[in-house]
């Protein structure tokens, strides 16, 4: 089916201007004002909302294989479109890990039959299966993964040696979980010490330490310069890390680059008295100062792109003691209209926040055709309402593990609806099944 978007507030490449969109054959046919078109349609109003591109999240934790009580890539992959995700690259720590090249594409294929959202899945890096990730192909998958920390499941890469022969003869992009497992080993002993397995919550980011993650990057920001990898940092955490990183080359040329996600610049440590593990991520929430240097690093462009990290667990997983209750929390139905909340705050604009969710992931990774409202580009695109109000409860929540750590908050945007490749997938505050994701196809 055709559409045609009249009217809206369209926010691309750094302009804002009112105008109309025409989706045709799942993409981006026409962009003007007050459009004319000769061919059936469906026309949708829009005015008084904004007409955005889709939300590529360069980090996600759909669960599937193996861990499918958690969330499955069906469940999370319309949680995702709800919240104006059209597009998603999902990490290896499923079970079994996506560490060879058979495993990884048994992923692409549960996705090309269930997703909503368009898709990619990241290979995964071990201590001893460099021919397995030299056999990757750059053209449909986004990167390879690699633990430089511990966090859930058991991918850790702690040999140097390994480290070293893979930066070094992959062309991949490298994509990190930057902590110090030594570090963060020694903190955690030292607590369990005192607490035994029922630490407080609150030491997380002790034990998971601004230190831990500075060592770390260091190190591998070193091993990429001295192999000329291109390396992308996860889930940057601590404001010590943010000089490490450089804002004055445009995003196209950088090598080494930066992720914020949504839970480090929205909470901090003073929440983990009312949230308690459901805001226990790896790396940990921080300090409010740490925040505070995330958000001007992200202005400022050492930060390049935003993501959510989300990666559910049960309920039952959360209320178990510190040592047992697993990291990570769901996101991805919320994280743009918590961004959207604090555009509204003067925290970002929203030429920025589109630059940093969509435009950004699209040229880092090299994303085929994505990324921006442009003609000919795929109709990846979503629609807010800034004047309808967000309530978040359990039952709003789409995600298989039935919770949000937004819960009680009420968000001042809405998504009114969302295409992927042309097709109406989220309207009317449901989900459409009109249409399947695609592959993402990458530059090479």
């Amino acid at each position: 089916m055709n559409y045609l978007l009249r009217n809206g507030l369209i926010i691309n490449e750094s302009k804002r201007f009112q105008g109309d969109v025409f989706l045709k054959d799942g993409k981006i046919e026409k962009i003007g004002s007050s459009l004319s078109i000769s061919e059936n349609y469906t026309e949708i109003n829009v005015e008084g909302k904004y007409i955005l591109p889709g939300f590529i999240d360069d980090q996600v934790h759909f669960r599937e294989p193996g861990l499918t009580h958690k969330a499955t890539i069906a469940t999370e992959s319309r949680a995702a479109v709800a919240g104006g995700i059209t597009s998603f690259i999902e990490q290896p720590n499923t079970v079994p890990n996506a560490v060879t090249q058979a495993f990884l594409e048994d992923k692409y294929v549960i996705a090309s039959k269930t997703s909503i959202a368009n898709y990619s899945f990241m290979m995964g890096g071990t201590n001893d299966n460099l021919e397995e990730i030299l056999k990757t192909n750059p053209r449909n998958v986004a990167g390879l993964k690699l633990f430089l920390g511990s966090s859930t499941g058991d991918m850790l890469v702690d040999s140097s040696a390994s480290l070293e022969k893979i930066f070094s003869n992959t062309n991949l992009l490298i994509a990190v979980h930057s902590e110090d497992e030594t570090t963060v080993k020694t903190n955690l002993e030292r607590f369990k010490a005192e607490y035994g397995d029922d630490i407080p919550v609150r030491f997380h980011p002790e034990i998971r330490s601004v230190e831990a993650c500075y060592k770390s990057t260091v190190k591998v920001i070193d091993l990429a310069k001295r192999t000329g990898a291109r390396l992308h940092v996860f889930h940057i955490s601590t404001a010590k890390e943010l000089d490490l990183f450089e804002n004055t080359l445009p995003l196209e040329q950088k090598k080494i680059t930066a992720e914020v996600c949504v839970h480090h610049l929205w909470f901090s440590d003073a929440d983990y008295a009312t949230k308690g593990n459901f805001i226990k991520w790896n790396p940990a929430v921080k300090s409010a100062e740490d925040r505070k240097g995330l958000w001007e690093a992200l202005i400022d462009n050492r930060i390049d792109v935003i993501a959510t990290d989300h990666a559910p667990h049960t309920l039952e997983e959360k209320a178990q003691v510190y040592t047992k209750a697993p990291s990570g929390g769901p996101l991805v139905q919320h994280a743009l209209i918590a961004l959207l909340e604090k555009s509204k705050q003067g925290m970002i604009s929203l030429e920025q926040l589109v630059q940093k969710t969509a435009h950004n992931p699209a040229i880092l990774f090299r994303i085929e055709d994505r990324g921006f409202i442009r003609e000919g580009y795929k109709a990846d695109i979503v629609i807010v309402d800034p004047n309808k109000a967000t309530v978040v409860t359990k039952e709003q929540c789409l995600y298989k593990c039935g919770w949000s750590p937004f819960e009680g908050e009420v968000f001042s945007h809405s998504i009114d609806s969302t295409f992927v490749n042309g097709n109406l997938v989220w309207a009317n505050g449901k989900i459409q099944e009109v249409g399947m994701g695609e592959r993402l196809l990458f530059k090479v």
